[in-house]
């Protein structure tokens, strides 16, 4: 069975992930947090940050047209086995469940649990 490949094509962010800086979007945290999951549960799943590696957005046909027509405003690109199939907004877990074809409860990211102080006597 073939595996899946998902390119993730930003738009400039200021770092490799965009959580960084003094207000971190949420929806950037989700998708890093989810794409972090996915890699280390041994998917194929690459981002490329606009800013720092626009090579890799000259090399897909369909992401070059994307930024001819619309500008980096319809970004982010998200590309599956070679095809754009969604740009301006981040995939959902379910869209990522979908194509990577593994159930979406499988692999549900959380979110850290509150911390309890612990002082020792």
């Amino acid at each position: 069975m073939m595996s899946t490949k998902i390119e993730i094509f930003d738009p400039a962010l200021c770092c490799a992930t965009g959580v960084c800086g003094p207000s971190v979007d949420p929806e950037l945290t989700r998708i890093s947090r989810t794409i972090m999951k996915l890699v280390n549960e041994g998917y194929d799943v690459s981002r490329y940050n606009l800013a720092q590696e626009a090579e890799y957005f000259t090399e897909h046909k369909g992401v070059t047209e994307l930024l001819e027509k619309e500008g980096p405003e319809g970004l982010p690109a998200i590309v599956v086995d070679g095809r754009l199939i969604l740009n301006g907004r981040y995939p959902t877990l379910s869209e990522f469940a979908e194509w990577l074809r593994f159930n979406e409860e499988d692999l549900t990211v959380n979110l850290p649990k509150k911390t309890i102080g612990l002082t020792s006597k």
